[in-house]
């Protein structure tokens, strides 16, 4: 093993999703999935390759499917998987309280 992941390196943990959410960097404007998600950044699963250390604005819903969140962020680490992203300011709404995760919507709940 190479050393510890960035998992262990993370301020706030994540948690699995499957999350449709649009997304616009200078490659263009695409939806993808988001395989991750936490209060500080995401994971989103795409065969497109995306440049890192560029911005990134995403549109998704996070607590109901009706309310688009939309933040920006940063391209931090890219791969043939897809890409993680950091956000620009932590979603309040996903910071765990007392080690229990919010609950936030699931495309396949839909």
């Amino acid at each position: 093993m190479n050393g510890p992941s960035n998992q262990n390196h993370r301020r706030f943990p994540r948690r699995a999703a499957f999350i449709i959410a649009e997304y616009t960097v200078k490659e263009g404007t695409f939806r993808e999935i988001i395989k991750n998600i936490g209060a500080t950044g995401v994971f989103i699963h795409t065969w497109r390759r995306i440049a890192e250390d560029q911005s990134i604005e995403l549109n998704f819903p996070v607590f109901e499917f009706e309310n688009q969140l939309r933040v920006t962020g940063r391209v931090v680490r890219s791969s043939p998987k897809g890409f993680s992203v950091v956000f620009d300011q932590p979603i309040d709404g996903l910071i765990c309280k007392e080690g229990h995760f919010p609950e936030i919507v699931h495309e396949s709940n839909r």
